[in-house]
């Protein structure tokens, strides 16, 4: 067992800094004193962070950590802090190390036996949960989607049983071929399409998977939030099943029927296939 005082300890220390997700007034004024009070920060992209280290009026030493340098470079974090340094880790946007780089440093950090302590801010998958009117809790924030159609089927499968609100990450180019596969996968439940989030176009698009297929182009950064499973009620069970056995009377195949009437009710095939086989 490990225990550690963050507040107690004069070593140097890594902080990781959330940033504003859109809205540079949303940064907390306990992150603006720590990046003025650090010696060097580290982040995604210089340009991006420089912009926002201006508006605060903060000059700093800044440094690239990313998903191809992070190997290397969080060996450079840890020399600063062994030199007594005191770091900053900030992302383009949001909580460092949630959807971003990060985790290993932290790791290689705390086993080094340096603290780290967390400066808390925006979270755009909490704002989007927060504004979604679906259940705020449990849910499972789960992040970017495979972007291959297999490996993206075979993750949905996954949590098709799951009862917990599910939280994604998703970008404007792929959202209308995600809620595709997520219709297929899921059938028609409730989601909630959250954009540009504490920007001036933001928006949240409601509505069924169904109703969401085929949508308009979108541009900015996308949070998807969708329903979690409900057990579908026995009489609707015996009513699906009256009716596939309805069609075998009328000399369908099982294979068949089971077919038809997922269709008929947008549902998934397989859920189906297992209500029958079950009886």
């Amino acid at each position: 067992m490990k225990r550690t005082k963050h507040f107690e300890s004069d070593r140097a220390t890594l902080y990781l800094v959330a940033t504003p997700i859109g809205n540079l007034d949303d940064m907390t004024f306990r992150a603006i004193n720590t990046l003025k009070s650090v010696d060097k920060i580290y982040c995604e992209d210089t340009r991006t962070s420089r912009t926002l280290l201006e508006h605060y009026q903060i000059d700093k030493p800044l440094d690239s950590y990313h998903d191809h340098n992070k190997t290397t470079k969080q060996h450079h974090i840890l020399n600063d802090l062994r030199s007594g340094l005191s770091i900053a880790l900030i992302s383009d946007a949001g909580t460092p190390l949630i959807s971003d780089p990060g985790y290993s440093v932290v790791n290689l950090v705390k086993e080094s036996g340096f603290v780290v302590v967390s400066i808390p801010g925006p979270s755009a998958f909490l704002t989007g949960l927060s504004v979604s009117a679906l259940p705020t809790h449990p849910f499972i924030f789960y992040g970017f989607l495979p972007t291959k159609s297999s490996k993206l089927k075979t993750a949905c499968e996954g949590l098709r049983k799951e009862p917990y609100t599910l939280i994604f990450y998703e970008s404007p180019h792929r959202i209308n071929s995600t809620l595709e596969t997520l219709y297929h996968v899921f059938g028609d439940r409730k989601v909630v399409i959250a954009r540009e989030l504490t920007k001036r176009y933001e928006e949240t698009i409601s509505g069924t998977l169904k109703e969401l297929q085929d949508l308009p182009p979108l541009k900015g950064e996308l949070v998807l939030i969708l329903e979690g499973f409900q057990d579908e009620p026995k009489d609707q069970e015996v009513n699906l099943l009256d009716e596939v056995y309805a069609l075998i009377d009328q000399g369908v195949s099982s294979k068949e029927a089971i077919k038809v009437i997922a269709k008929r009710h947008d549902l998934p095939k397989n859920d189906v296939y297992q209500l029958y086989h079950k009886t």
